[in-house]
């Protein structure tokens, strides 16, 4: 069996030996493990690499495409074009609906109040009379927190929106990601396997590694438990991986901010198991 685990030219493709020592490396170490254990030959190749024979894979598996969000209608119809001569995991319309922020418009659970701005002079009516002091900008296409702002000044949030054109949502800033951080299930074949809660460096907001962010294993609460159920139910189709993420409000409550079908960390270091169970579903 021939697996193909998508990565992108921006990173690179990382060395399938598991010696190196990139975060993404370390991450899926135990995938790659797993693939092999089972008969798998695995390779790493580009999204984008014009030489790559897709159709030549079992299964392409969609992992370090992290530079997709600036390429995302070529990225979409690569999906396409995969998935009509192999396995794509996920499917090419899960990751069509899933790579616009759109979607969260689409899930019935529970969310920050949320604008959607298209351009920089709807930003003060927008923020007009809901006392949310500090506030938030997230582009509807984007990864890693590229492109995010945490404001005070409206201004600031206009040149902004200015600058980088596009559409983004706008939601109250919840301060709550600097000392309860940002918490993530992870879901595989449909079974929560493990969480994770993820804390920026002090004063900072992004959690991802590449800003210093760390990591540890969570345990969901039922609220959480609730809203991660809820969350997958309302998933167009079946899906082999997620990742559901949440803040908490001022009261305690979660409230999703993403739902990422596309190319997560899955953080099989903090889930004994998880790996395997992805492999089976990549083996069929």
């Amino acid at each position: 069996m021939k697996v193909a685990l998508a990565g992108c030219r921006k990173v690179g493709t990382w060395g399938i030996g598991g010696d190196g020592d990139r975060p993404w490396e370390r991450d899926d170490k135990p995938l790659v493990e797993a693939l092999r254990a089972r008969g798998a030959t695995v390779s790493t190749p580009a999204w984008d690499d014009p030489g790559v024979d897709w159709a030549s894979f079992d299964t392409v598996l969609i992992r370090a495409t992290w530079d997709y969000h600036h390429h995302r209608d070529a990225f979409v119809a690569w999906a396409e074009r995969v998935g009509a001569v192999t396995h794509l995991l996920n499917p090419a319309p899960i990751i069509a609906w899933n790579t616009v922020k759109t979607y969260l418009r689409d899930l019935p659970v529970p969310q920050p109040e949320t604008v959607w701005i298209e351009r920089a002079e709807e930003v003060r009516p927008a923020l007009a009379g809901r006392g949310w002091g500090t506030a938030f900008l997230k582009p509807i296409v984007g990864a890693t927190a590229e492109g995010t702002l945490r404001f005070d000044d409206a201004s600031v949030a206009e040149d902004h929106v200015r600058r980088l054109g596009g559409h983004f949502l706008l939601q109250p800033y919840l301060a709550t990601v600097g000392d309860v951080g940002e918490r993530s299930a992870i879901v595989i074949g449909g079974e929560v396997t493990h969480a994770v809660r993820k804390l920026p460096v002090p004063g900072d907001y992004r959690v991802q590694d590449d800003y210093g962010a760390t990591d540890e294993p969570a345990t969901l609460t039922e609220a959480e438990r609730q809203l991660v159920d809820a969350t997958m139910r309302a998933i167009p189709e079946p899906v082999a991986y997620a990742r559901v993420d949440w803040l908490t409000d001022d009261e305690g409550q979660p409230r999703l901010i993403e739902l990422e079908l596309v190319e997560p960390c899955l953080f099989f270091r903090h889930g004994p198991g998880a790996a395997e169970r992805l492999a089976d579903i990549v083996r069929g």
